[in-house]
């Protein structure tokens, strides 16, 4: 979906306010649910999570936790539900074998890294990632579901989104009363720079959680001075538009897509079209080009999370992996 635009705007909007009664409702529900107990894990369990609907870097920052886990000497493996396939799992992620119609894009992503696991049942995907050798399981999302117990709970926050208007879903895009969320939280990632990330960052040093600032930063090279047709169907497509032109790309134009957007015949021939009348070359991310099919040309810039102090946030790792 689209996030509206009153998400970002003032709690007070009139959409925010007609809406509110049943945000209300949506909050109470969700909040109820994550305090239910969940089934302890074969191994430790790492989650990361959003305080909101939306995305907010939680698949790199996966990704940079798996490589921590691997310098800590251990063997993790990525849980994920796998949104938008439709394999209930539990299922071990082949990307020889599946597509993102079978397991999602983000799961597709992480099994490039690392054995990756799909289950809409928490607590069997992460028997089956024990089963795949894995000592520690890292949760790709799942802050909300009680499925299964979390043994270290991290909330990836955009820096330049924050929380929008502080209104849980619909009336915002809180997946629960933030109050009723800090509570199962032991860390926060901020990702990027921003005064609403800046605020969020206060809450959580105000309540004496660590926060671990990181930033998504494009790996390799090649697009300065091209002339390129962005186009991006994930959480927050104009950061992708950003970090190409920060990399010098000369931005002709620009498409954005819903989140996890399957791109159909019809989209693949206009993109086309617009890229041959603008002289320009199609770049996406690695998240949208696993939804292209095989020989489309589309260039990726792939980005990767670095923390800003790499030894807090393994600190932080290793003391929950202790003995």
């Amino acid at each position: 979906m689209r996030p509206p635009a009153f998400w970002d705007g003032s709690p007070n909007h009139p959409a925010a306010l007609a809406l509110a009664p049943l945000g209300a409702l949506y909050g109470r529900m969700t909040a109820a649910r994550m305090a239910r107990p969940g089934r302890p894990g074969p191994c430790p369990v790492l989650c990361l999570g959003n305080f909101t609907l939306g995305g907010a870097g939680k698949t790199p920052t996966a990704l940079a936790l798996a490589e921590i886990l691997r310098g800590l000497g251990r063997a993790p493996a990525f849980l994920s539900r796998g949104y938008g396939g439709r394999l209930a799992g539990p299922v071990q992620v082949d990307p020889a074998r599946h597509g993102f119609a079978d397991v999602g894009d983000e799961a597709l992503l992480l099994a490039r890294f690392a054995p990756a696991v799909v289950a809409r049942d928490r607590a069997a995907g992460a028997a089956l990632c024990a089963a795949c050798g894995a000592d520690v399981v890292v949760m790709d999302d799942g802050l909300q579901n009680p499925g299964l117990a979390k043994d270290l709970a991290l909330v990836v926050v955009d820096a330049g989104s924050g929380i929008g208007n502080g209104r849980p879903f619909p009336a915002g895009p809180l997946r629960a009363p933030l109050a009723r969320q800090w509570r199962h939280v032991a860390g926060l990632i901020l990702v990027g720079s921003g005064e609403p990330g800046a605020r969020v960052a206060g809450a959580a040093q105000a309540r004496g959680l660590p926060v671990h600032r990181a930033a998504l930063e494009p790996e390799g090279a090649g697009f300065a001075g091209r002339r390129v047709l962005a186009f991006a169907g994930i959480g927050r497509p104009r950061k992708f538009f950003a970090t190409l032109s920060a990399c010098g790309a000369e931005i002709a134009a620009t498409r954005s897509f819903p989140d996890h957007h399957p791109y159909g015949a019809g989209d693949l021939a206009a993109l086309t079209a617009e890229a041959e009348r603008l002289g320009a070359d199609l770049v996406t991310t690695e998240k949208d080009a696993v939804r292209l099919p095989a020989g489309f040309g589309a260039q990726v810039l792939p980005v990767r999370l670095r923390f800003a102090d790499p030894e807090a946030i393994q600190a932080q790792i290793a003391a929950v992996l202790a003995p």
